[in-house]
């Protein structure tokens, strides 16, 4: 029981179930079109409906985090992008959060330390916020960065920023080193760094008064991937013994046995149907409250969620089905804390859909009970307002 308790301990904390089951939502966008920054939405988990509530204006919060108290929200800040500077750093916004009445106020935001932010975590502590900076260009390079948290909920400058080295062999995807999440193992003890330019899975120590800085390579350094797969994000299952990886080249999910702070490599599937040809892009994967059941994004041609069940003997994954997003590009989803939800964003053609979620075999009703217009919605955080 210490392994399943621990592998929540650093999931998502939506705090306690509110009565009237609405809890607040936070959704975070790309904001070069339609959207101005973070929206908050009231979210009923009976009727699956969304109401916004408010927004907060910043540039790119295209993926965000809440304090486990849920006194704040921390966000990136996506820059520059494809055709940005390469001189110019993204940043990490800070918010005071009050989740009661969906408001975000601004306290801070410092340099990300590298181009792209694209993912944020927290250490099992909560000392530290760490990002992942995908870079688009050579100079700097991806490479993660770690920033203290301040009693205030403001984000101090980064003590310690890690570059990777090195590429894969697709051309325009893999010219250097992409990291994309910054993961950490069910006890705390190690942290994984997934780079999707060099195919592999970094695998560091964390010790919170470690010099320089509170990350340090393991023995074994990495976990190497097959070239030009791409891995994207890691996910680990609730028995802490198993973990879930998207490769986004690929367009597969794999299933890796965990134990000391390594990864084998036991099983790999494909997101896409057979014979299917069109392009392909792995995103998101997320597991079910209950631990039963993995889902997983495929975007490129195929826009749909693809979902698996988990064998509790082994912890393998078998398809069971496929749901069309009903738009372009399902970067980022997420499924209710009642788990009677699932709500998925469609990056470019800004539009949210709710869908009915059956608990008992995982698989989504066709038909969304909701949806609503939102420019690049691309992230989702669910949390009580109590």
């Amino acid at each position: 029981m210490v392994s399943i308790a621990a592998s929540h301990a650093y999931a998502q904390d939506s705090g306690p179930v509110p009565a009237d089951g609405v809890y607040t939502m936070l959704v975070g966008t790309y904001t070069g079109g339609k959207s101005e920054g973070i929206y908050v939405y009231r979210f009923d988990t009976k009727t699956g409906a969304a109401t916004q509530v408010s927004v907060a204006k910043t540039v790119n919060p295209s993926f965000l985090v809440v304090s486990r108290d849920r006194r704040f929200v921390y966000a990136v800040n996506e820059l520059p992008g494809d055709n940005g500077p390469a001189t110019q750093r993204g940043g990490i916004s800070a918010f005071g959060f009050d989740a009661a009445r969906g408001q975000l106020t601004f306290l801070n935001k410092v340099s990300s330390d590298g181009n792209d932010p694209c993912y944020l975590s927290f250490s099992p502590d909560q000392k530290f916020l760490l990002t992942a900076n995908y870079s688009v260009t050579p100079d700097p390079g991806g490479s993660f960065a770690v920033f203290p948290l301040q009693s205030d909920g403001q984000v101090g400058a980064s003590v310690q920023t890690v570059h990777h080295e090195g590429g894969g062999p697709v051309k325009g995807r893999q010219d250097n080193s992409h990291v994309h999440s910054t993961v950490f193992s069910p006890d705390g003890r190690f942290m994984f760094a997934q780079d999707l330019g060099a195919d592999k899975l970094y695998s560091y120590r964390y010790a919170p008064q470690g010099s320089p800085g509170p990350f340090a390579p393991t023995d074994w350094g990495y976990t190497q991937q097959k070239a030009g797969t791409g891995p994207r994000h890691l996910i680990f299952g609730a028995d802490g013994k198993h973990a879930y990886l998207t490769s986004e080249l690929a367009g597969t999910v794999s299933t890796f046995d965990y134990h000391d702070g390594r990864l084998k490599l036991v099983q790999t599937l494909s997101l896409a149907e057979p014979g299917f040809k069109g392009a392909v892009g792995a995103a998101a994967i997320h597991l079910s409250p209950d631990g039963r059941f993995v889902y997983a994004s495929n975007r490129g041609d195929a826009n749909e969620i693809v979902i698996f069940a988990v064998d509790p003997a082994n912890g393998h994954l078998k398809k069971i089905g496929h749901q069309p997003s009903l738009g372009k590009s399902p970067r980022e989803f997420a499924i209710d804390p009642s788990g009677n939800w699932l709500i998925v964003g469609n990056q470019l053609s800004d539009t949210v859909y709710v869908f009915k979620r059956d608990p008992r075999t995982g698989l989504l009703d066709p038909t969304p009970k909701q949806h609503f217009e939102l420019g690049s919605p691309v992230d989702f955080k669910l949390v009580s307002p109590s």
